[in-house]
């Protein structure tokens, strides 16, 4: 593994490449010092504690991932650092916490096992590179897409997951294992009511450590038995994999599903974090910031990662607002593993299974149970349906996209039932005049074309468009076959009041207006 530099001088590197980034955005954006201070000073004290709460419950996750990926924990952890160094620069997000994910490591397993870790490095850095493209390119606006349901959905089964991965710790530990965790979530819950000026989760880390190792309770596990720590910073070098095409092959379709699930789980836990902070965020940054932080931990030997729903709620919930806490949670997770290493190692999982049960608690949206009775059905079914769908597959974006599937089946539906076509005819008069209201596309287009009386004998139709838009070729193809039918029955037909977006798209795929057309020409 050719190393370019030694440790310190790469976590100096780190910090004066994030600051560039800071300054550079302070430049060509609408950042003042004001904005600045508000970011990072504003609630420095909150944001120190909180970030010592998120740098120690990041510990055994980023082990855990680091497992599920096929890795050595080290690489986890490194990669929880940098991601949370970077971002806390180069996000658009403050007070958002950034690491080594579950749904990432799920996607690297078939890498690390095919093809080696150095390719896995590589898929890291494409990753980073293909965020950042996105970030220029200003997909971060793509998230007014997803509905309130599907939101509710994600934020519901997030809450799920992260319970149902505590559980396993419960495995064999017996009744002191539930009264450990018993007691850390009263003091969590009941200490608010005496003081808010320490987070309770970080009581609860520090009673329960003391209580394990002053009395002597061996049998708990401790988040040294998750793995290792590493006890030196991460170095920077080149991946060892041969730059040419056929790396590039290797390593692209790892690399996209990374990019999208890491940008879809960052931009949608960026509105929780709006939502409970009452602030707006920069959606196009945040992918830049993933963008920029993954691409800069490949070459610190470190995986992929993005925004973590677990952390940022601890974070917020702590009282950390600004980009300080999420700073300082990456470099005090350093401190911890390299230099307080032996003591983090005592710390009993009961402890952090705790602090992550109370993180599932208030993750998930109860008020949306007692909505189902209230919100229409189709929302609800839409809500569940993101829900079953990230529970069974543990795939959070394949969740989210089932989710906005139906959520655009529904709006198109209801698009639909407005589309109307009416008609009137004068007495005597072989002239019937129809009007149509509403959007004319690809699901209302079949009922548009049954909307016409093609045995009626008449001389003339007029056709009223005025209220209507013709919105893709399956609604030019539905005009074209009414238009051809009544003239096949000897009508003559009229448009009028097409407006001029309407009139350009029929202009250049309608057939009825050409010589010779036919029924049989009509199908686009």
């Amino acid at each position: 593994m050719p190393f370019r530099a030694v440790s310190l001088g790469a976590l100096v590197d780190v910090l004066k490449f994030s600051s560039y980034w800071l300054l550079y955005n302070a430049r060509h954006t609408q950042l003042t010092m004001t904005s600045l201070r508000q970011d990072w000073l504003s609630n420095w004290q909150k944001d120190l504690m909180a970030g010592t709460v998120v740098a120690l419950a990041l510990i055994p996750e980023a082990i855990a991932f680091s497992i599920i990926a096929g890795v050595d924990p080290k690489l986890g952890l490194y990669a929880s650092f940098c991601i949370a160094v970077i971002t806390a620069f180069a996000g658009g997000r403050p007070g958002m916490i950034s690491a080594a994910t579950g749904a990432m490591a799920l996607l690297m397993v078939d890498l690390v096992k095919d093809h080696g870790i150095q390719y896995l490095f590589a898929a890291t850095i494409l990753t980073g590179i293909l965020q950042l493209i996105a970030g220029y390119l200003k997909l971060g606006d793509s998230l007014r897409f997803v509905s309130k349901s599907v939101m509710t959905g994600f934020i519901n089964a997030l809450g799920i997951l992260i319970f149902l991965a505590q559980v396993p710790e419960f495995k064999n530990q017996g009744l002191l294992m539930y009264g450990m965790v018993a007691g850390g979530l009263a003091i969590i819950y009941l200490l608010p009511r005496i003081t808010n000026k320490i987070p309770s989760p970080l009581v609860c880390i520090v009673v329960l450590t003391l209580i394990a190792q002053l009395g002597g309770l061996e049998s708990l596990r401790t988040v040294g038995d998750m793995g290792e720590l590493p006890s030196t910073l991460p170095a920077f070098f080149l991946p060892d994999v041969p730059f040419n095409l056929e790396t590039l092959l290797i390593i692209l379709p790892y690399s996209i599903p990374l990019m999208v699930v890491g940008l879809l789980e960052s931009l949608m836990t960026a509105s929780i974090i709006d939502g409970l902070t009452d602030t707006d965020s920069d959606k196009n940054r945040e992918c830049k910031g993933q963008g920029l932080a993954n691409f800069i931990t490949g070459f610190f030997g470190g995986m992929a990662g993005c925004a973590m729903i677990g952390q940022s709620v601890i974070n917020v919930g702590s009282g950390g607002r600004g980009r300080l806490s999420t700073l300082w949670s990456g470099l005090f997770l350093l401190f911890l593993i390299v230099v307080l290493g032996e003591w983090v190692a005592r710390i009993p999982m009961a402890a952090l299974v705790a602090v992550m049960i109370m993180v599932s608690i208030g993750t998930f949206s109860w008020a949306s149970i007692r909505n189902l009775k209230t919100y229409p059905k189709f929302s609800s079914f839409v809500m569940i349906a993101t829900v079953a769908v990230v529970v069974y597959t543990h795939n959070l974006a394949l969740g989210v996209m089932v989710g906005i599937l139906l959520s655009a089946l529904s709006f198109a539906r209801k698009v639909d039932q407005l589309m109307t076509v009416s008609s009137q005819r004068e007495p005597n008069s072989r002239e019937r005049r129809y009007t149509v209201d509403g959007q004319l596309f690809f699901v209302s287009a079949h009922r548009f074309s049954l909307s016409f009386d093609f045995t009626e004998v008449l001389d003339k139709v007029v056709i009223d468009v005025s209220r209507s838009h013709f919105w893709d070729v399956s609604a030019v193809a539905a005009l074209d076959k009414v238009v051809l039918k009544f003239r096949r029955e000897g009508t003559e037909v009229e448009l009028i009041g097409m407006n001029e977006a309407s009139s350009t798209i029929v202009g250049k795929l309608a057939v009825h207006d050409k010589e010779g057309a036919s029924l049989d020409s009509g199908g686009h």
